[in-house]
C-alpha cells in the first residue's frame, strides 16, 4: 500500500508552489476519533504526509492521533492548545469523529478566524456535534449515509485548485454521507449531487465545498471513506488542491454561488421569460393551502420530496397563458409518478416507466389519457430530461428530449385531475405534487397571443 500511495504522490511533484523560495507551511493533523474510527486513518496519513513532502507545500509537524484507539484524551488536550498552534498555519482532520478534547474550543475557533486554515475529510464533519459553532465553520454536520455506491458528482468550480483536475462529472464509489445544518448560501460549492446518492429522490447533496471564515478558509470534502479513494490519484489531487487553497498557495474563490436560473440570451431575444427564478417559489402558489407543503427550493431546483406512499401537493403559476410555447427540465426518481398541465388541465405525464403500474397513454411523455409518445425518447430514472410544448387553441405539439413524440394532438377536455373545465379559457402552469417525488428546473414560458 505505501509504495501505491508513494507512486501516486510522486505524481504531485510537478505542482510548483506559488513561492518557490517560502519555507513549507506547518500543519498539524488529526485522526483522534471518540466515536466510530474509520480504517483507512492510516492510510489517510500515509497519503497527507507524502502529499506534503512531494508537493513542497507543506510539512506535516505533528499527527494527533489520541493514542492507538483514538481516545485518549490527555493526547488531544496536549497537542492542540492555543500555544502549541502558534506556529501551525493549519489543521486537517482527516476521518475524526466525535467531541475531541481541544482545551480551548472557542479559542480554536478564532485561531481559524484570524487567518489560519481548517481542513477536513470524509467524517471530520461527524466531529464536534455538540459544539455548534465548530459545525458553522465547517459548514455542515454528518446526518447520515446509506450503502456505499458509485456517484457522479457535478464539478461546480472546474477552476478551484480542489476540483481544476476534474472534468465536469467526478466518478467514484464511496460511503456517501447526508448532511443537516448545511446553508448552501454560506460555501462555495464544488462537488454536489442533485439527487439522493441511494434512492435518487431529487434534492441538494453536497460533496465538498470551502468558504472563508473571517480571514481563515476552510475546505471539506466528504469523500474518503475507502482505504482505495485515499490512495487514488485522482482523490489525491482533490484534497491537495483544497490544502493548497486553504494555506493560501493557490487562488480559487470561497465565495457562495448564486443558483438563480437564467435565461439564455436568444432565448430572452425571444420573449421568452421565467417561470421559476431557481431562488424561490415567487409566482408559484399551493392548489390546497391546507395540503402537505412538499415543495421546496435546492441549489436552482423546484422540488417536491415525498416519504413513500405519502401524498404531495400540486402547485400551479400565478400567471394565466392561453397559447404559448413552455420549455423545462425535470427530474422522476424510480417509482415515481407526476405530471406538468398546460393552461392546468392536459397533462404531459411525467414517470418512470419501469414502475409496473404504467399504462397505454399513461407514460413518460404521454399527454395522459388522450395520446401515447409516436416515438421512444425517455431517459431513465434520476436523469434530467428536457420538454418543450407548444399549446396553440386545442392543440399540442411536444418534443422529448430532442425527439417529436406528439405533432397537433388535440384535446377536447380535461386529461384527469385538471384544475376546471374551462377549456377556452387561459391557464395556469401546473405542476402535479400529489403523487410522488418530482424535481424541476429553467422553466420558461413564451406567449403567442
Amino acid at each position: 500500500m505505501k509504495l501505491r500511495l508513494l507512486t501516486a504522490g510522486l505524481l504531485m511533484a510537478s505542482i510548483v508552489p506559488i513561492q518557490l523560495d517560502a519555507a513549507p507551511k506547518r500543519v498539524v493533523v488529526v485522526t483522534a476519533t471518540k466515536g466510530f474510527r474509520h480504517s483507512s486513518i492510516e492510510t489517510a496519513e500515509n497519503v497527507l504526509a507524502t502529499l506534503g513532502e512531494t508537493s513542497g507545500d507543506f510539512t506535516v509537524v505533528d499527527v494527533v492521533r489520541g493514542g492507538p484507539k483514538g481516545t485518549d484524551d490527555a493526547e488531544v488536550a496536549e497537542k492542540l492548545t492555543l500555544e502549541k498552534l502558534k506556529n501551525v498555519d493549519a489543521v486537517i482532520f482527516a476521518n475524526t469523529t466525535g467531541d475531541l478534547a481541544i482545551p480551548d474550543k472557542d479559542g480554536f475557533i478564532r485561531w481559524i478566524e484570524s487567518g489560519h486554515a481548517l481542513i477536513g475529510m470524509h467524517s471530520g464533519s461527524d466531529t464536534f456535534h455538540g459544539y455548534p459553532p465548530f459545525i458553522k465553520a465547517l459548514g455542515g454536520e454528518f446526518r447520515t449515509h446509506g450503502a456505499q455506491v458509485q456517484i457522479d458528482a457535478y464539478n461546480l468550480d472546474p477552476s478551484h485548485p480542489a476540483t481544476k483536475n476534474f472534468g465536469p462529472i467526478y466518478t467514484v464509489f464511496d460511503e456517501i454521507y447526508q448532511f443537516t445544518n448545511f446553508n448552501r448560501g454560506e460555501v462555495h460549492g464544488l462537488l454536489t449531487l442533485d439527487k439522493n446518492p441511494n434512492t435518487l429522490v431529487p434534492g441538494d447533496y453536497p460533496v465538498a465545498w470551502c468558504k472563508n471564515v473571517g480571514k481563515g478558509k476552510v475546505f471539506y470534502t466528504s469523500l474518503g471513506h475507502r482505504e482505495d479513494v485515499w490512495a487514488s490519484e485522482a482523490y489525491q489531487k482533490h484534497i491537495l488542491g483544497g490544502i493548497r487553497w486553504s494555506l493560501g498557495l493557490e487562488a480559487g474563490s470561497g465565495t457562495p454561488q448564486d443558483n438563480a436560473n437564467v435565461l439564455a440570451a436568444k432565448e430572452k431575444a425571444d420573449g421568452f421569460k421565467l417561470l421559476f427564478d431557481g431562488k424561490s417559489m415567487d409566482g408559484w402558489t399551493y392548489r390546497r393551502p391546507d395540503g402537505n407543503k412538499s415543495w421546496s427550493v435546492q441549489r436552482g431546483i423546484l422540488c417536491n420530496v415525498l416519504a413513500p406512499g405519502a401524498h404531495g401537493t400540486d402547485i400551479y403559476s400565478t400567471g394565466k397563458y392561453k397559447d404559448f410555447i413552455v420549455r423545462y427540465e425535470y427530474q422522476v426518481p424510480p417509482g415515481s409518478n407526476s405530471g406538468f398541465y398546460l393552461r392546468g388541465r392536459y397533462e404531459i405525464q411525467i414517470f418512470d416507466n419501469s414502475n409496473k403500474d404504467g399504462h397505454e397513454k399513461g407514460l413518460n411523455g404521454d399527454i395522459y389519457n388522450v395520446a401515447s409518445c409516436a416515438i421512444p425518447a425517455i431517459r431513465k430514472a434520476g436523469q434530467w430530461q428536457q420538454v418543450e410544448a407548444r399549446m396553440i387553441g386545442n392543440k399540442i405539439t411536444v418534443i422529448l428530449n430532442g425527439v417529436t413524440v406528439h405533432k397537433d394532438v388535440v384535446v377536447e377536455h380535461g386529461t384527469g385531475s385538471h384544475l376546471d373545465d374551462n377549456v377556452n379559457e387561459p391557464g395556469p402552469i401546473l405542476l402535479q405534487g400529489d403523487h410522488g417525488s418530482v424535481a424541476f428546473r429553467n422553466i420558461r414560458i413564451k406567449t403567442l397571443n
